[in-house]
């Protein structure tokens, strides 16, 4: 059994900048690598978004390569929308499987997210946070931000402690994630996200944030005061928490190292 991480009282995560997006998608793409390279059996915390294509390439391109494999490895996606099938085009499930399962050698049964339409929403919650905690946890837990500082689902207002559950999306997320509903089809209101609590009982925490629209969430969940203003504040409170960043999401920050080097 692996030790629990010690809470940081006080402090920041650490905290690595690159001068451009791809360096630091391939740094997070290294970290997964070496990751599984370590621990093949790893518990990996995926995340969706246009953030992480780059990320899912470069661990591909390392599969194709012979330097890694997935084939041990387990996932558990952080969230999936309410009312769209795994099938549906802008599912998540459907995200996953074009970014990055397709390419991979993942073992059948081994890639997890909630399931958006099954009747029963709360118990389906309940059910995926219990599959997280029969897993052992989260080992390695992938993040991206929202430019409101939301990490998975879960918009500003979530409880620290929150687990997996039903939440409301903001105007301002669906409206970030309108792309990828071409058409007349609307975003989803809802959705199932892992908690925040959730999150913090994995083991480590790698956030990964590129461009300028990302520099206020960035800067306020690095340095500013922890709070359910910003969601992203809580990995303050998380011994293991990483954030790699480019110049432009690391522009409100003054203090910063460049890649290669942490606080």
């Amino acid at each position: 059994m692996r030790p629990e991480p010690e809470a940081a009282i006080t402090g920041r995560p650490g905290l690595l900048v690159f001068d451009h997006a791809a360096e630091a998608a391939a740094h997070v793409g290294q970290i997964i690598a070496d990751t599984l390279n370590r621990t093949p059996h790893t518990v990996l915390g995926l995340a969706t978004g246009m953030t992480m294509l780059p990320v899912y390439e470069w661990l591909l391109t390392a599969k194709r390569d012979g330097r890694l494999s997935f084939s041990q490895a387990t996932s558990f996606n952080l969230d999936e929308y309410i009312g769209l099938g795994a099938a549906h085009r802008a599912s998540f499930a459907t995200a996953m499987r074009r970014m990055l399962f397709d390419g991979s050698d993942f073992a059948p049964g081994r890639t997890h997210l909630p399931a958006g339409t099954t009747i029963d929403l709360d118990k389906e919650a309940a059910r995926y946070e219990a599959a997280i905690r029969a897993a052992g946890g989260i080992d390695l837990q992938l993040l991206g931000i929202g430019r409101n500082g939301h990490i998975g689902f879960n918009e500003p207002g979530s409880a620290f402690d929150s687990t997996t559950r039903v939440v409301t999306l903001t105007e301002a997320t669906r409206l970030a994630n309108r792309g990828d509903f071409p058409g007349s089809q609307d975003v989803p209101r809802q959705a199932i996200t892992m908690g925040i609590g959730t999150i913090l009982r994995s083991w480590r925490i790698v956030l990964l944030a590129t461009g300028s629209a990302k520099a206020a969430a960035v800067a306020h969940a690095w340095s500013g005061v922890p709070g359910p203003s910003c969601p992203a504040s809580a990995l303050q409170g998380h011994a293991a928490a990483l954030f790699v960043c480019d110049r432009d999401a690391a522009a409100g920050i003054s203090d910063w190292q460049h890649g290669g080097g942490s606080r």
